[in-house]
């Protein structure tokens, strides 16, 4: 069903930041529409429902964001039944470690699938739509090693670095056409499931706000997207007052 809302599209909504973005921009009066593979899709179905309870639009989609197919599709699908899209996220992590010497090729190809080569379809499918309205904006979510790799993130480091590189080459070609195009780096642990599972501190350093809170992050996501073309903003960084750098 066709909305009369700004539409944005979420690509890897998990319980964490894409949950937070879809939180406040739904509740910016935005239609969301989310993305997760589709084993995950009842729970992503879950968030939809809860949007929508608060008074929000939100659709659910299961795709594989490394597949060319199922990307193309999407977007075109979400054009034709939900509205011209006004804001892309990309918003999958993919940060997983391995000491160089047990890097498989198998593990750094999928880990540069899904943190780079999933990022150039999203980025590419919505330049495809947006850029011959010269409007909307494309927000990549990156991380510290999209800056310098460490010791065993050798993959991840190369495909955080490399979707820093495909959005610096989009702003450049999309912001004269008006599609503002950002990459922003998440320097240090956010709040969640997988913190809490592994950190027995994580309660003290959310109290402490010495961690990085999803629903303060999203709303620096928000605010780009709201950035006047005269003063746009290309690459942000946060992190809390604990993380050195």
């Amino acid at each position: 069903m066709a909305t009369d809302k700004a539409v944005i599209l979420i690509i890897g909504v998990g319980d964490g930041l894409g949950s937070a973005l879809a939180r406040a921009f739904a509740a910016d009066g935005y239609a969301v529409c989310m993305t997760r593979r589709a084993r995950h899709l009842p729970e992503l179905q879950a968030l939809a429902d809860s949007l929508r309870a608060a008074g929000g639009e939100a659709h659910a989609y299961g795709v594989d964001a490394r597949d060319e197919a199922e990307m193309v599709s999407l977007f075109e699908t979400v054009e034709r039944d939900i509205g011209p899209l006004a804001v892309m996220v990309f918003n999958i992590g993919a940060n997983v470690r391995f000491p160089i010497r047990d890097t498989t090729t198998r593990v750094f190809h999928k880990v540069w699938e899904m943190a780079c080569f999933a990022g150039f379809l999203a980025g590419r499918e919505a330049a495809k739509h947006m850029a011959p309205r010269q409007s909307g904006t494309i927000l990549f979510t990156g991380a510290t090693a999209s800056l310098r790799g460490r010791d065993g993130f050798s993959a991840f480091a190369a495909a955080k670095a490399g979707l820093r590189a495909v959005a610096q080459s989009m702003a450049r070609e999309l912001g004269p056409l008006g599609v503002h195009v950002a990459h922003i780096v998440i320097d240090g642990p956010m709040d969640g499931t997988f913190i809490r599972e592994v950190r027995p501190d994580a309660q003290t350093l959310v109290d402490a706000d010495a961690i990085l809170n999803p629903e303060d992050v999203a709303k620096a996501y928000l605010a780009l997207v709201k950035q006047p073309r005269s003063a746009w903003t290309h690459e942000l960084d946060l992190r809390p007052w604990s993380e050195a750098w």
